[in-house]
């Protein structure tokens, strides 16, 4: 059973910056895709971005394009969210999440198997 715990969240003030980091356990992720959500308000959440296995290739939801960059290390089976230029919008509960056995990352929440228990980023001057 793949566990997945995040961290790095924290109050930052408009304009800053903050890094998240996605520590997987209980299995090796290095041949799946990942992928960062975030609930800001109500049930669903957003896609941030999504990246694929081997690194090389990632895609992000259009609010963030441009300022969010994702990132993995195989080696310690751990992904990135750095967050550049954050804005008060940006503020919600950030999840990772990876999508075991597919190549293809996906932009769905329900696409994909194991989940974090996210980690709260406020953005507020």
């Amino acid at each position: 059973q793949v566990q997945l715990v995040e961290s790095g969240g924290g109050l930052v003030q408009p304009g800053g910056s903050l890094r998240l980091s996605c520590a997987a356990s209980g299995g090796d992720v290095s041949s799946d895709p990942m992928a960062w959500f975030r609930r800001s308000s109500g049930p669903e959440r957003e896609f941030v971005g999504a990246i694929n296995r081997n690194g090389r290739s990632s895609h992000y939801g259009t609010s963030v394009r441009g300022r969010f960059t994702i990132s993995r290390d195989n080696a310690k089976n751990t992904m990135y969210l750095q967050m550049n230029s954050l804005e008060p919008e940006d503020s919600g509960i950030y999840y990772c999440a990876v999508r075991v056995n597919y190549y293809i990352a996906a932009e769905n929440e329900g696409a994909y198997d194991y989940w974090g228990q996210g980690t709260q980023v406020t953005v507020s001057s």
